[in-house]
């Protein structure tokens, strides 16, 4: 299992993890809100430029190279997803209960940083990112990926439906019965769906579930870390949009490398 660290930065404190280390990254928390990314960035690399998009919940991952040029809020394009495509580039994704997921190759230094939804999920956002990476020049083998603080599926209550519209991403010949899949889930170790007391509910941890699709694209486990922290279960340090129904958000940002050092 990879080591997290609290780093502290204006008195407050954002969490690191072991894999990522060769980048300046961070996943903050509630209390450098609402201050933006473009505050946020002097925390990693002061000088790195500031990439964000206007997330939709959807798959699409973009290049900065195809964002527009005035990256106002009104400007910003549509997507859930980034890819680096030079050194220097701080890609920011914002979540409450959504799975903040950053990415990191070893050999080129290029970058992901992710919204990874429920819905983002079903539509395997991460493996698409994991694609661009490759169309890229990305090897699976150099790749490592931290998943930050997001809701736990012991407390994440969805719909059968939900539970088996992301259950279907994991099984390439899966039943068409809802309630079949579910079960057929629910025998893994380690499963991403937990059964739940109510009729039609299940649990569901989106975490775990990008977790199986990376390594069924070929990743080992090792290559991938999932942070200790649960933002529904943590008021102190996380907004959680499920626990408040407040459109409240944390920040996670990841600086790009691209000198194939590290």
């Amino acid at each position: 299992m990879a080591d997290w660290h609290w780093q502290t930065w204006q008195g407050q404190e954002f969490l690191t993890c072991e894999l990522l280390r060769p980048w300046p990254h961070g996943f903050f928390t509630r209390q450098f809100w609402p201050q933006p990314p473009a505050d946020l960035v002097a925390a990693l690399r002061e000088e790195a430029t500031v990439q964000r998009v206007k997330q939709v919940h959807g798959n699409r991952v973009l290049t900065p190279a195809a964002l527009p040029q005035d990256n106002r809020p009104v400007a910003m394009a549509e997507a859930d997803g980034l890819v680096s495509d030079r050194p220097g580039q701080a890609l920011w994704v914002c979540s409450a209960d959504c799975s903040p997921v950053l990415i990191g190759d070893r050999a080129t230094g290029q970058v992901s940083a992710i919204h990874a939804g429920w819905r983002g999920t079903a539509q395997a956002i991460v493996p698409v990112a994991v694609g661009q990476l490759q169309a890229h020049g990305s090897r699976l083998e150099d790749l490592v990926v931290a998943i930050g603080p997001a809701i736990a599926g012991a407390v994440y209550q969805v719909s059968v439906e939900v539970a088996a519209t992301v259950g279907r991403t994991l099984i390439a010949e899966a039943p068409d019965d809802d309630a079949a899949l579910i079960a057929q889930l629910q025998t893994w170790e380690n499963s991403p769906v937990l059964s739940d007391q109510t009729p039609g509910k299940a649990r569901l941890d989106v975490r775990l579930a990008n977790v199986w699709q990376l390594v069924q694209l070929g990743l080992s486990p090792n290559q991938v870390a999932v942070a200790p922290h649960c933002t529904f279960q943590e008021p102190g340090r996380f907004f959680s949009y499920r626990r408040t129904g407040e459109k409240q958000v944390q920040w996670s940002g990841i600086v790009s490398d691209h000198s194939g050092s590290c």
